[in-house]
Formats: structure tokens, sequence, C-alpha cells
């Protein structure tokens, strides 16, 4: 035994003598550094609390992006405007088995704790600390997680993790004193990003499995509590595997807290993940996208008036504040008339491309022509042809490679001036043949102040890059262009598209080669807009022929048939001969500055007496020419169409008036849009007063308060006896008085257009309770058809009211009633309305389903030939209305 052990063994108090001074030592400074630590988390706690942290006015109103939704008449959501595709769900709207999912998988103690579940911390301390386990599970509440959602930042450093976690305890304690525990699972559900579109429970239900939040299955359920985790790692549609386990673990933790028994856990665990409803949401899904995107414009109008904006002046944004918009739209009504528009227009394209089978819409020349309009149409087609391919994601792409670069180094040099691609096009025209700019000036094409910038880039340094960059850039879009390559392409099938393989500048022409269509369904008494439809398909073609202008034909004769029966108490019998009729030089007030005699198509004429009823049926230019001479002025006429909706008054960038103040209007010149021309025909199908078009009767922010509310606006256009005269030859245009028409069953009226080369075809179809107006034709003017057989408004447009008023008559859930009749004002109406107009020797051809059929007409200053008119027409094939 040595020294040490012997004095250890024989003094064993001396030693823990001399030792206890330092156990004294080392306990005190543990008391202090408890003490310190204790402070110091008391300070950085206090600290914290005075730095970013939300205020309350923030806790109670958390920044959020919420989805403004769009309703129809019946409360149905027809779509949604968003930054984020999230509208919130209260607790008491939320799916049981959400909220057993949540509790189980995400925190077990949520309805214990007060924010910070201190077990879990202890839990997770011991097993990752004394354990040294690598998972240990997490230790954040449903609330800190929501903190971290709503008010954090993602940290950077390892300090800057444990600051975000005390400021998340903080955080999370301020939500629990200002909310429910309802009401933080409600926010943390809305909040959540679920990935591919879905932002919020609702969102996520409806992407995923097509269906509302509220009839989710329990195992969906699981599937999108599981998701909470990790959306990209559990994302059902790329990892379904992985999702399938990730889901086998929220359901065992629903039977771990008694939510489920273990019959129906492994009756539920054994279930394939079904992603066959799954569904990436865009704006342009689901009914009326024409009308929810022509909508959106009227919205940002309507919310930049100071009346509609926030309390605190600024502007409400349909994309992130949560708007409810209440419209009138019909979404029964909707289904059919786009249905019923794709059953037509079908037809018509497969008519159109028989008629054009060999031959070229972007090549052919009209041997009716003149050279210099034929010149005309060419430069038009090559225009048009360069701006759709410069509209291209294809073309931009290559464009900002080959010219963003030089283009912001000039845009720096002249003071943020930044080129489009036709001023380029100047610019380096101007250097290879001087004169283009000053020519464009002298022409008005373009302001000195503009000359003077085109100059300076002329004479920059950077124009040499930027010439040869264009070039460059041309030759690359030129190769590309005509390469043929895999692409989807518009089709009319079941999925409204095809595979095929052809080069994009050929997929340009094929898109323009479709006939477009506009239609806009109005109720005339309450001025409701019951169905829009834009054009044939959104995805493919975003214009909207409903706002649009287009050239109106014969559908505008009924404003001046309606101001000579109101104002000279013209009677329909009246007979007018088929002859020339001049408005002089000076004549009335018309202001021409020569005489004005516009001719038949052929130039010739039947010498036969017509009475207004036949007139108006056969759309006599003559007749027309007649009634304006005798009004002596385009103001009545003007005044009328104004009193109707059209805005007469309007004067266009180039100066002319929308309807111009001349004798022409009543050949049907004016270009005017379906929504005008619908709302205008509205007056004769509801006793002469105009409703203006309502399509929004309110709008209101995310707690339900009152923005906006449309105010109805009617004024009475025509007297009622006037008005029942012209509503009279409306309806024997169509057909002769009968109240139905091949199976329509509603009392009907309307009128009929074609202008110029058949251009454009239109239909105004009137019923009681619905007034429907049709335009069809080419977004180019060279895409129509050639021939009056399939060019007229008859059969391009008409058929479609038959269709859609055939789908709404058969359908009860439809809010229409087809045995309505329209108003005829008590006593004498004061005009002799009661004529022998169709005596036998005035009859007209006789269609294939034994009624009258009705003659065409042009727009313009071109009518059609009346033998013609009979000959084609009974080639036609059967219009089914």
């Amino acid at each position: 035994m040595d020294d040490f052990s012997m004095n250890t063994e024989q003094n064993p108090v001396p030693i823990r003598e001399q030792r206890l001074p330092t156990y004294k030592k080392i306990v005190k400074w543990m008391w202090r550094l408890t003490f310190l630590g204790i402070v110091g988390v008391v300070v950085l706690f206090v600290y914290l609390a005075n730095q970013d942290l939300p205020t309350f006015e923030e806790l109670e109103n958390p920044k959020s992006n919420l989805a403004s939704e769009v309703y129809a008449s019946n409360g149905e959501v027809l779509g949604r405007y968003y930054y984020e595709n999230r509208v919130p769900v209260t607790f008491e709207e939320l799916s049981p088995y959400i909220e057993q999912a949540l509790i189980s998988t995400e925190d077990e103690r949520y309805f214990r704790h007060s924010g910070i579940d201190f077990e879990g911390l202890v839990r997770v301390a011991f097993k990752t600390g004394l354990m040294r386990q690598k998972s240990a599970g997490g230790a954040s509440t449903i609330t800190q997680q929501l903190a971290k959602m709503l008010f954090t930042k993602k940290p950077g450093s390892g300090f800057e993790r444990v600051v975000q976690k005390l400021k998340e305890w903080i955080i999370a304690i301020k939500l629990e004193r200002s909310y429910t525990k309802q009401e933080i699972v409600a926010m943390y559900l809305n909040k959540f990003n679920f990935i591919n579109g879905a932002f919020g429970i609702k969102a996520a239900a409806e992407i995923y499995f097509n269906k509302s939040q509220d009839s989710l299955s329990l195992e969906e359920s699981a599937t999108l509590v599981g998701m909470l985790k990790n959306p990209a790692l559990f994302n059902p549609i790329r990892r379904p595997d992985t999702v399938r386990h990730r889901r086998m673990v929220v359901l065992k933790q629903m039977q771990k807290n008694d939510f489920i028994d273990q019959q129906e856990y492994d009756s539920l665990k054994t279930l394939p993940l079904d992603m066959s409803r799954f569904n990436r949401k865009t704006h342009a899904d689901g009914l009326a996208p024409y009308f929810r995107m022509e909508l959106r414009k009227e919205l940002i109008k309507i919310l930049a008036k100071d009346e509609h904006r926030k309390t605190d002046g600024s502007k409400y944004d349909i994309y992130k504040d949560g708007l409810k918009i209440y419209t009138t739209l019909d979404p029964v009504i909707q289904e059919h008339a786009e249905k019923a528009m794709i059953e037509h227009m079908s037809q018509q394209q497969k008519t159109f491309n028989k008629h054009w089978k060999g031959k070229d819409t972007w090549k052919w020349r009209d041997p009716t022509k003149e050279p210099e309009e034929l010149q005309s149409i060419d430069r038009a087609r090559k225009r048009v042809f360069k701006n759709a391919i410069r509209q291209t994601e294809r073309y931009l792409s290559m464009r900002h490679k080959y010219l963003d670069e030089i283009l912001t180094k000039i845009a720096d040099e002249f003071e943020g001036f930044w080129l489009k691609d036709h001023e380029i096009e100047r610019i380096i025209e101007e250097d290879k043949k001087k004169g283009l700019i000053a020519r464009l000036v002298s022409t008005k094409m373009i302001s000195s102040e503009r000359a003077v910038k085109y100059r300076g880039i002329h004479k920059s340094p950077n124009f040499p890059a930027l010439k040869e960059n264009w070039e460059t850039l041309q030759k690359k879009v030129n190769e590309v262009f005509n390469k043929e390559t895999e692409m989807n392409v518009f089709a009319y099938n079941d999925k409204m598209e095809k595979d095929t393989v052809m080069t994009p500048s050929d997929s340009i022409k094929y898109h323009h080669n479709f006939l477009q269509f506009g239609s806009l369904a109005i109720d005339p008494i309450t001025g409701h807009v019951k169905a829009w439809v834009g054009g044939i398909n959104h995805k493919y073609f975003q214009y909207d022929h409903v706002t649009s202008e287009r050239q109106v034909g014969s559908t505008f004769k009924p404003f001046i048939y309606a101001t000579a029966i109101a104002q000279q108490g013209i009677s329909p019998c009246q007979t007018v001969f088929d002859l020339p009729y001049t408005i002089h030089q000076g004549e009335g007030n018309f202001g021409l500055l020569e005489d004005w005699t516009p001719n038949n198509a052929d130039g010739t004429y039947t010498g036969n007496p017509y009475t207004l009823f036949k007139a108006l049926q056969w759309s006599k230019n003559t007749v027309s020419v007649f009634l304006m001479k005798q009004l002596g002025d385009t103001k009545e006429v003007r005044s009328l169409a104004k009193g109707m909706g059209i805005n007469v008054d309007y004067r266009r960038a180039n100066g002319t008036w929308k309807v111009p103040k001349q004798p022409s209007i009543c050949l049907g010149s004016s270009d005017l849009t379906v929504m005008e021309m619908t709302g205008a025909y509205t007056t004769f199908a509801n006793n002469g007063i105009y409703n203006k078009p309502i399509f929004i009767t309110r709008i209101e922010d995310k707690n339900g308060n009152k923005i906006y509310e449309a105010i109805v606006e009617e004024n009475r256009a025509l007297n009622p006896n006037a008005n029942f005269v012209m509503l009279e030859m409306l309806r024997k245009v169509l057909h002769q008085g009968t109240p139905g028409y091949s199976g329509v069953k509603s009392h009907l009226a309307g009128k009929t257009g074609t202008t110029n080369d058949y251009v454009d075809g239109w239909f105004m179809g009137l019923t009681p309770n619905l007034v429907v107006g049709t335009w069809v034709g080419g977004d180019d003017r060279w895409v129509r058809f050639r021939t009056l057989q399939y060019g007229i408004g008859g059969k391009m447009a008409r058929p479609y009211f038959g269709k859609l008023l055939k789908r709404i008559e058969n359908d009860p859930d439809a809010d229409y009633d087809s045995s309505l009749t329209f108003f005829r004002p008590k006593g004498d109406i004061g005009i002799e309305i009661d004529c022998t107009v169709y005596s036998k020797d005035q009859r007209f051809p006789v269609g294939e389903d034994g009624e009258y059929e009705e003659n065409e007409d042009f727009g313009g200053d071109r009518w059609g030939d009346e033998k013609d008119m009979i000959k084609q027409d009974s080639l036609s094939e059967d219009e089914d209305f």
C-alpha cells in the first residue's frame, strides 16, 4: 500500500474539509448562473417582445392573400380571382375528420396548453440530448406553426433560429390570448400552402379531390393533414407511395387518440391513394370564363372610385382582399348557352372548312375586288400574322434573349425610352433609306418628340449592336417558327384540343381560321345578364366578342323603323316602292356635301310596292333610305339609339362618331358591340322601356360589409304603342306571327343581319323574358364565307338561338317560362297593323320545315339581290330554326 492510500484511509476528514470550499464555490456559481440564466431569458423575452413582433392590430388582422369569389345568381361559385387560391373557412365549417386528424398528428395536447407545449419540449430535449435520438418528434404546437407562417421569416444562422423560436413562443402566447382554440385551427388550415396551387384547406380539397372540404372522406382528410409536415416531400402527385405511408401514420395517430378503432384503421390503411380527380385550377377554369375576365375589368373600374375604396383611402385588390362579388349570371342558362354554342359552332366550322377545301384563306384573292383593295388585304394579312407571332411566348422568350440587354442600354441612354418592335423596324428602315421618320411626322403617325428619340437612337453608339441583334433575332424566329414541332391545338372534340405536329407559323394560321362567336342573354324586364359567351374556347382564344365592336348590318334597321313609327305614326301597312331614293346635297339636316343614292347589290330595282312589314322582312335598302329621307335628320334616330343604351356620342381616337351623323346609318354601317345591341333590343321586349344591362349586383368585403350595390337605370325609350307596332314587325319578320317555330314553344321575335362580303353574321332573338344577341364571324375580315348560301346571319347566327331555347325550355331547373307572351298596351294602338301583308302574290320562299323563310340583308352600301337570295337560300342546309 502506497503513502497516498495510507493517508487517505487514515485522514479522510481533513481531505473533505480541504475540498469543501471548492464545492461551495461550484454551488454558488451554479446558483448565480441559474439566476443569470433566468434573468437573461426574461431580459431576452422583454427585448424580443419590443422588437419587430406583430402589434395587437396585426394579430387581430393577420395579413393573408385571400381569393375573391364570384357568385352566380343562385349562390353557386363561378370562379375566383387570386394571387393565392385561398378562401377561408370557419372552424364550424371544417370537416370533423380534418380536425381530428390534425390534432392527433400535429398537436395531441393542443386543447391543454396555452400556445407552448412544455411537456413536449422536455420530451424532445430528453430524447435528443440524453437519449441522443436523431428524431424525437417535433415540439412546435399548432399555434407556434401558425405564428411562424404569419409573422416570422426563414432564419439564416443557428443563432437566428434560436431567436426565431423564441419569437414564435411569444407570438403563440399572444395568439392564444387573441383567438379561441377553434379560430386558431381554422386560421392555420386556411393559411397553409398545400402546393400545386392549393392555398388553404378549401382549395386543397377542391384541387386534390374535386370536392368541398366538408365532404372529404376520412382517408382523404388524412392525406391532406399528412401533407402539413412537409408538402413538397408528401406531394401526392409526385410521391404517391410516400404519401400513402404518411397517411397510414396519420390514421395510426387517430386510432391512438380514439378517433377511430382498430378495425377502421385496418380497413383504411390498405386503401389505394386515389388522385384521379386531381385538377389544378386556373382563373379560366369553370363556367363563363369570358364573362369572368370581362367582369374583372369592370370590378377594377368600380373599385377605383373614391366611394368604393377602403377606409384608409386605398383601393381594394380583387386578387388578395377576399371580396365577394355577386352577379346576375344564371349557371343553368350559361351552361346551356356554352353547350349550344359548341354544337352550333362545330357545325359552322365543319361547313366553313368544307367551303374552303382546296383554298387558303390567307392567300385567296377575291376576283370581285379592285387591285387597291386586294393590296390592302394582303398588307393586313402580313401585319396580322407578324403581330400574332410577336404575341407568342415562344417569340417573347427569344426577344428577351437577344434584345433585352441592348434595349436596357438604350433606355438608360434615352431617359427610360423602351423601344417596341415596330419602332426598331422604323429606325432600321430609316438607316437603310432616309426619309421614313420625316414621312411619319408629316402624316401625324408619330409626334415630333418621338421623331427626335428615333433620330437620337439612330445616331447612338448602341444602334449598330441593336441592328445586329435585331437581324439575328429575325433569322432565329424564321428558323424556329418554320420548324415542325409537337403541340396541342384547338379542336372540336371532347377535350376541345388535339395533339399534332406542325410549325408554329402554321399553328397561327390554323387558329386564325376558326370562326368566332359572341352572344349575350339578358332578362329584358330586369336588365340582368343571364348568359355570356365571348368566344369558342377561352384557353386558345382569349379575345371577348361580347364587348368588341363589329359592323351590325340590318340589325340596326329596326331603330330607323321605330323612329319613323314613333315620330311620324307611320303604319307598317304603308307601302313604299322599291325605287332609288336620293338624299340631296343640303337636304334636311343631313349636312351632305353631295347627293347620296345608295344602290341595291346589282343596281336594279323591282319597282314593286312593299309594305314596311315586307320591307323589313326583305331588308330593302331603298325603303330604309326612304324612311331616313322622310325623317329629314339623323338626330331622332341617334336619340332613340342613345335612349336604348347605345353610346352614340362616343368619339374614337380618329375623331369618328360611333354612330355617325350621316344618313348611311340606315344601312347598318355602324360598329357596335353585342352588349350594346342586345341591351337595346331588350327595349322592344319590355314595352319600350330600356333597362341598362346589369351583371354585378353587389360587392362585399371579406367580412360581409357592402362595398358596392348596383342601381337600376331605366329609361322610357319608346311609347308603348309605337313599341308594340315595332315588336309586331319583328315577330312577323321571324315567323309571320306563328307562336312556335321548329319545336320552340316560346313566343318569338327577331332580326338577322349580314354585312358586306359575309364578314359578320348577326341575329337578335327576343322572347318575353329573354333577349339573346348573337354575332358570328372571323377575327380577320378574310376569314369568312364567300357565298350567300352560307354567309348570311340566318345561317351563321340564327340557328344558335333555336338551339339555346330548346335546351332551356326542356330543362326544369332553368329559370325560364316559355308560356309568357309579349305585352300589348290596352285600348286602341292608334296605328294600323292589321293589314294583309302575306297575300298569295307576296308570299316568301318556303323552307324545308314548311315555314316561310326570312330574306337576308347586308350592311354597308351593298344589299343582297332578291332573286339570288331565293335561289341560293333554297339550296341551304336545314337551319334547325
